[in-house]
């Protein structure tokens, strides 16, 4: 199996994080040296900065990371499509939306405990549903959903695929197609697998 590059894991590591991080913090959770962690982000800030297209960026403040949407994109976004969601909320979103109908207990053993508390908030958001399957819950999103976050269809399959053509848009899987496997799985549908594969 190919090693994941680390500009794709610090990529990874700070969209999900929604907040700005040191390289000492990075370094601790991805396990590499500081001087490489920091020499792996400049690389990944001229990566983004030359992606055609590209509506993130990698930039250093005060000495901490963060990916943000850049300033000409951000200007001209629509303040009513905005989400309000927290961080944590937003991964957990995000998850569901591109795995559904996804099982709880999956979303549970991506993010542990707490992904019960997500999943709680989201649903009294009316962002995802909660449907009871034996002994696990099947989540998908809402209408509500597709308003919060400007995607053009209610329909859950095309949410999901709406959602899919947005990340593989963005660029965030270049370089990973090795890791992506996509194989019939009866009538569970198509599972898509990165390195960390789930059921559908």
């Amino acid at each position: 199996m190919t090693e994941i590059p680390l500009e794709t894991l610090l990529e990874a590591t700070m969209f999900s994080a929604g907040r700005s991080l040191t390289p000492e913090e990075l370094s601790g959770s991805l396990g590499y040296e500081e001087e490489e962690i920091t020499e792996a982000l400049l690389v990944l800030q001229s990566t983004l900065k030359r992606r055609r297209g590209g509506a993130i960026q990698a930039v250093e403040i005060g000495g901490r990371w963060a990916i943000e949407v850049k300033p000409t994109i951000a200007n001209h976004l629509p303040t009513d499509t905005k989400s309000d969601l927290p961080g944590k909320l937003l991964k957990a979103a995000a998850l569901i939306a591109y795995h559904q109908p996804m099982p709880q207990s999956r979303l549970v053993e991506l993010l542990g405990q707490r992904a019960y508390d997500h999943i709680r908030e989201l649903a009294q958001a009316g962002l995802v549903n909660r449907r009871r399957d034996g002994n696990t819950r099947r989540l998908t999103t809402t209408r509500r959903f597709s308003e919060v976050f400007g995607c053009p269809h209610t329909d859950r399959k095309k949410v999901k695929k709406w959602f899919r053509d947005q990340v593989a848009g963005s660029g965030m899987l270049e370089g990973m197609e090795e890791k992506l496997a996509l194989r019939e799985d009866g009538e569970e549908g198509v599972q898509m697998t990165l390195e960390l594969s789930e059921d559908e």
